[in-house]
């Protein structure tokens, strides 16, 4: 094990490594922060296909008390906290990850070790994928929060990304460290990707990936050991990367998960579509206009390399026409196939797009679009 010592866990910005002597085959690396906060690096790029899942910690135990924990390190997993990091371990059992980053933070370097279990690859905690800094709000109840600092709390709880304290914003300083953390990740050679880290930095991490700013923050939720899947394709030109949010927040418990929360390639696959432009967006019920026609078309080109079983659309006008140059492009291109054969794609409305309801009714495709308002 090549072990590089651990930062002490404060919210200040350390000096970069220190190598120890090895002790074990399977390779550890401690990395310390380097980076500067504020930097406002552009989008990384890789030269390879790549998957990363991330996972955030298990239940710890200022989770179960209700206490702001940020970037402190005084708590550790939960009994429960450990039941869900080995739930996690068994959903990603059979996936082949070619090496791991974790926080160092104790709550989510245990989950790690617990779902990486006997794997000889490379683990590497890193430092910039603790928690978010918090400052004066860290170790205290909710209630505490709310009454020691008034209207600081208010605008932590309602305008995150403009939330100030201490002389820093948080949210802010947290998407700029998720656009640093996807330096180091997307760099390595590896394939497939195993991030364990927690809710507020994994969301940042999901966050830059697809172009999200930090005013989404709290929209990109990640439960206790929640998986979420991002694929990354390198673009000819060598610049950023095509990015896929394959899952976002999978849980065992989440609706579609089946067996397939893990990172592994899911047996169903959901697509979802908007419908092409209308004339009047705030009119209820209006036809695409000439623009609108032409988005669903690049849609349709877009998705032809998947083969859709089923499409299920809302009864908006603009919906049931932008399902159709769908289903017709699918169609069309079965028939340019090795067998010629048509196919037909079977497209279904649904007055109240409820997900539970929209998997049961079509329970026997393996690939379907779901068409919203």
């Amino acid at each position: 094990m090549i072990s590089l010592s651990p930062p002490p866990l404060t919210s200040a910005i350390l000096p970069h490594r220190h190598l120890l002597r090895p002790k074990s085959n399977r390779r550890r690396l401690w990395i310390q922060s380097s980076s500067n906060q504020h930097d406002q690096s552009t989008a990384s790029t890789t030269s390879t296909t790549k998957r990363v899942v991330l996972v955030r910690h298990g239940q710890s135990t200022w989770n179960e008390a209700g206490r702001i924990q940020g970037s402190s390190d005084f708590s550790f997993l939960t009994k429960k906290g450990e039941t869900q990091a080995d739930i996690s371990r068994q959903m990603l059992i059979n996936d082949s990850f070619d090496i791991c980053f974790a926080s160092p933070l104790k709550r989510s370097k245990k989950t790690a070790e617990i779902i990486w279990g006997s794997r000889e690859s490379e683990m590497i905690f890193d430092y910039e994928l603790r928690e978010i800094d918090l400052y004066s709000f860290q170790g205290l109840i909710k209630k505490e929060g709310k009454e020691k600092f008034g209207e600081a709390f208010r605008q932590w709880q309602e305008d995150p990304a403009n939330f100030n304290i201490d002389g820093h914003y948080p949210v802010r300083e947290l998407w700029s460290r998720g656009r640093s953390c996807w330096n180091g990740i997307l760099a390595h050679e590896s394939k497939s990707v195993l991030v364990v880290a927690h809710n507020a930095i994994n969301q940042a991490l999901v966050g830059t990936a697809i172009g999200l700013g930090a005013e989404y923050f709290r929209s990109l939720l990640q439960s206790n050991c929640g998986v979420s899947v991002l694929d990354f394709t390198p673009r000819a030109d060598g610049g950023s990367p095509h990015v896929c949010l394959n899952r976002l927040n999978q849980t065992p418990n989440s609706p579609l998960a089946g067996g397939s929360s893990g990172g592994r390639k899911a047996c169903k696959q959901i697509i979802l579509v908007c419908h092409g432009q209308r004339d009047n967006e705030a009119a209820n019920d209006q036809s695409m206009n000439m623009l609108g026609v032409i988005q669903s078309q690049k849609t349709a080109e877009f998705l032809l390399d998947l083969r859709v079983s089923s499409i299920v659309c809302s009864p908006n006008t603009a919906s049931i026409e932008t399902a159709g140059v769908i289903s017709r492009v699918q169609e069309a291109a079965e028939c340019l196939g090795v067998d010629n054969v048509p196919r037909y794609v079977k497209t279904k409305q649904i007055k109240e797009l409820d997900v539970e309801n929209v998997h049961h009714k079509s329970n026997k495709a393996r690939s379907f679009i779901l068409m919203l308002l």
